[in-house]
């Protein structure tokens, strides 16, 4: 018996869900549902000699685990059922984590998630209760129950089956349960959860392993243990968020960059390559935050380093060849390079500083992880219809919810990696930029939202938005309730490059309406698109990325000049590179002072970004 997810507005039965939830199935909040986790240790963790207290932990990092153990999740996923782990239960504890989870996923986001629901659905008697062989008492047919409805509400699945009257019978069969059993039931499955201490946390990230899942904690299937911790680590997540220090709301505008030659950019590229060898690394050829190593931040560098013109000092290229080979170890048996978060994006970043090392002894190294990128597109075999808002797209490291930034970041690297245009991978990719474009000639994106939020559709300023249906910048609403997706910069340059890697020739409407929009809105001096933000510091957030996108995107086009709509004629290469030149401080490094928002605020990587886009001017 198939759900209907189709028509989001589609009201679901409201006397279970009040019952169960006891408040709407809407809310914020991260909810802790029952299995074990480590248990409490105290604050410190003892050495051998000393007592060692556990470093600080980002919510960025909690994220990528989230993200991590979700990917282990839908790996693990009966492909035939539907089903994760043992059956109802299991299924219903990991839709509730994914729910609930940073991204908060709802059953639009994928056919992981329909699938999921389905299952569900199809266990659902004659009375209307939801268990499956294992409940073998009253109690534990509700359980079942309980877990089935609040994991389908938490997803937004909108009805069970084809009318409203099949999920009614689930709501009369919970509420001809004795109250007494009903309410016991609902207090062991739903209690809130609470923030671990930070000792604890580091105990619980320590038994998370590489493919994400935590195995050998408690009793139950692999799959609800990791579910029940990706609960915890969600509690975590949002404690530690809302105690981060928050982008100022004051920022200082860019001034007016002086004039820079070649050799003055050429100059301030090598006083950027020897702070990262001197400064930044964390030890010979690694880098990353807070004195810890990361792939995808020494990949980055390795590209700015890469970029430096040579001849470059010899402590410079010793750098390179010791971060080169790092990378290359990493490598897993599917062609991935990483260390375990964020597996599309290291891989990525990888390939393009590989590629850009043009060394024949890497070749086959490309080649291996080229063909874990391509295997991660959102498409057929993964259960994605052409018509699916997130065909062809890819997402931080599967395609759990795949977005414009990880896909153009993809695509330059199977670009770099030999990839031509006319490549299947990219033909896929179409289509998801095309979802992503506000023009609504070649965008047929309609999602309603539900909750009276309205429909959302494609505007027609021909700029893009992050993924179909979704934009950093907001959103605008139009007189008969429609949202459409704000345009801005730094994906609109994605959306550009990715059409021209895709060969799409610049007479092309699509192309044609996305320069429309960047010539409406070059500016050096912020992100455009977030004028509607009451926040100031928005436009900041990500600019280095921003400057990257339009460097590599206007390098594709062939175009030195833009003309802007007043008229004037703009040398992007000689703006960007003076740009650029003015902002490095002095010390070589460079860093996003009006917002550390995606480590932008870490010198290293804006570095790393710095010299990267600066070979674009040259």
């Amino acid at each position: 018996m198939k759900l209907t997810t189709r028509n989001p507005l589609l009201p679901f039965a409201s006397t279970l869900f009040a019952i169960a939830l006891g408040a709407s199935c809407q809310e914020e909040g991260p909810r802790q549902i029952t299995a074990s986790v480590a248990p409490p240790t105290q604050d410190v963790v003892s050495g051998a000699q000393e007592v060692i207290k556990p470093m600080a932990v980002s919510s960025s990092h909690i994220k990528d685990r989230i993200d991590h153990a979700i990917r282990f999740l839908r790996a693990d996923q009966n492909k035939n059922t539907g089903q994760f782990g043992n059956g109802v239960e299991d299924t219903a504890r990991v839709l509730i984590a994914m729910a609930d989870s940073p991204r908060k996923y709802t059953v639009i986001d994928g056919p992981f998630l329909e699938s999921a629901a389905d299952f569900l659905a199809n266990q659902r008697d004659s009375k209307g209760l939801i268990f499956d062989a294992t409940a073998t008492s009253d109690e534990a047919k509700i359980q079942q129950t309980l877990l089935a409805a609040y994991a389908l509400a938490r997803i937004s699945v909108p009805g069970f089956g084809a009318s409203e009257a099949e999920g009614q019978a689930l709501a009369e069969a919970a509420e001809a349960v004795d109250a007494v059993t009903f309410a016991a039931v609902q207090g062991k499955l739903l209690p809130d959860a609470a923030p671990l201490a930070l000792a604890d946390l580091h105990k619980l990230l320590a038994n998370q392993n590489d493919k994400g899942a935590f195995p050998a904690m408690g009793e139950g299937s692999v799959a609800a243990i990791t579910a029940a911790n990706v609960a915890q680590l969600t509690a975590n997540w949002h404690s530690i968020r809302a105690a981060e220090v928050k982008p100022a709301s004051e920022v200082v505008p860019l001034a007016k960059a002086p004039a820079a030659d070649q050799a003055k950019i050429t100059a301030a590229m090598m006083r950027g390559a020897l702070y990262l060898v001197n400064e930044g690394a964390v030890e010979p050829g690694r880098w990353g935050a807070m004195g810890n190593a990361d792939a995808g931040i020494t990949a980055m560098v390795l590209g700015g380093l890469l970029a430096t013109p040579e001849p470059r000092p010899a402590e410079v290229d010793a750098a390179i060849n010791a971060g080169l080979a790092w990378l290359v170890s990493l490598q897993k048996e599917d062609g991935a390079i990483h260390t375990g978060q964020l597996a599309n994006y290291v891989t990525s970043a990888s390939i393009l500083a590989l590629a850009a090392a043009d060394r024949p002894e890497f070749k086959e190294t490309i080649e291996e992880a080229r063909g874990f990128l391509t295997a991660l597109q959102a498409d057929e075999g993964e259960g994605y219809a052409p018509g699916h808002r997130y065909y062809g797209g890819m997402g931080y490291g599967g395609d759990e919810r795949p977005d414009l930034s990880n896909l153009q970041m993809a695509m330059d690297a199977l670009a770099a990696s030999g990839t031509q245009a006319e490549d299947e991978s990219f033909n896929k990719a179409l289509a998801f930029l095309e979802r992503c474009q506000n023009r609504s000639e070649s965008n047929d994106i309609a999602i309603d939202a539900g909750d009276d939020k309205g429909v959302i559709k494609s505007g027609n300023d021909g700029g893009s938005a992050y993924s179909p249906g979704e934009s950093k910048a907001g959103f605008m609403t139009l007189a008969d309730g429609t949202r459409v997706p704000r345009s801005y910069g730094s994906m609109t340059f994605a959306l550009l490059k990715g059409y021209l890697l895709a060969g799409l020739e610049k007479d092309d409407p699509r192309v044609v309406a996305a320069w429309k929009w960047i010539t409406a809105n070059y500016s050096l001096d912020l992100n455009p698109g977030f004028e509607a933000s009451a926040d100031p510091s928005e436009a900041y957030q990500g600019l280095f990325y921003y400057f990257l996108a339009m460097a590599r995107a206007l390098e594709l086009y062939g175009e030195d000049e833009i003309t802007t709509a007043d008229g004037v004629v703009h040398n992007w290469k000689s703006e960007l590179g003076a740009r650029l030149t003015d902002m490095q401080k002095g010390d070589g490094s460079w860093e996003n002072t009006n917002s550390p928002r995606w480590f932008e605020g870490n010198p290293t990587l804006a570095t790393a970004y710095a010299l990267v886009i600066m070979e674009s001017t040259l």
